[in-house]
């Protein structure tokens, strides 16, 4: 079954690159309109371009840093006059932080959950009224699975992340009767630019390749994940072949997570 979103309008945050751009690729390549949403200018033309070379479709790259709620009004607005209606959103911002508790500061918990709560919360708020009176929408949150399964030194990823998915599970039941579905994607090891970081200041020395290959061996499957076995999953929850899927967070870990 090919998915298919052609004419929907798709706003991805963090999406100039790594699982963003991945998603922005399926989404404008299954027929969507894709504006993306990043901090520096000149990743988001790379993918602009990297977009335009596969697919027929608008692209609208946005340089702003989604922890400014004026920026994030301004950067809707620029969406609604250049595209029109935001029928798919997806809250893909943030970064991996993750330490013992006692030495987080309050500037960094305030810092990670600016960037990886109030975000989505500002950005779905602005969209919602929209969705809403067209009787349709999507929004997918991009969490981890620390949400579900928190381990020691995992904060403050694994804090913010965990209200993300109970701000999933409150906009999925306000949302029902509207016709918007809420759903979370939580991702385990994938490669991404953030795999890359993590292999740089861990094992400069080693090929990247023996690297993923030696975490590989603690995942059931038996590898990490692409970025596209991601992008195909959140593909899916956009399109109508998931109509009646609403409330749910999707481990896309190869069954890493104790938590289903």
């Amino acid at each position: 079954m090919k998915l298919s979103a052609e004419g929907r309008n798709v706003v991805i945050t963090g999406g100039s690159q790594g699982l963003g751009l991945a998603t922005a690729l399926a989404y404008a390549q299954a027929g969507a309109n894709v504006a993306l949403i990043a901090r520096r200018a000149e990743p988001l033309e790379h993918a602009r371009a990297a977009i335009a070379a596969v697919a027929s479709v608008k692209v609208l790259p946005i340089a702003c840093d989604v922890m400014s709620a004026d920026g994030l009004l301004k950067a809707h607005q620029d969406i609604e006059r250049h595209l029109g209606g935001v029928d798919i959103l997806i809250n893909n911002a943030g970064k991996s932080q993750a330490t013992a508790f006692e030495g987080i500061t309050d500037e960094v918990w305030q810092a990670d959950l600016d960037l990886k709560l109030f975000a989505a919360i500002r950005l779905t708020r602005l969209v919602w009224p929209g969705m809403k009176a067209r009787r349709w929408g999507r929004v997918i949150n991009v969490l981890n699975t620390y949400a579900k399964a928190p381990g020691p030194n995992t904060a403050p990823t694994s804090v913010s992340r965990a209200a993300g998915l109970a701000l999933m599970k409150v906009l999925a039941a306000e949302g029902a009767p509207h016709n918007i579905l809420v759903n979370a994607l939580l991702v385990g090891v994938i490669e991404s630019e953030q795999t890359h970081r993590r292999h740089t200041a861990a094992a400069p020395d080693v090929p990247f390749e023996t690297f993923a290959a030696e975490i590989g061996k603690r995942i059931p499957l038996g590898r990490i994940g692409k970025a596209e076995e991601f992008a195909g999953t959140a593909l899916f929850l956009g399109s109508e072949a998931a109509g009646y899927l609403s409330g749910t967070a999707i481990n896309v870990d190869g069954g890493s997570c104790p938590v289903w």
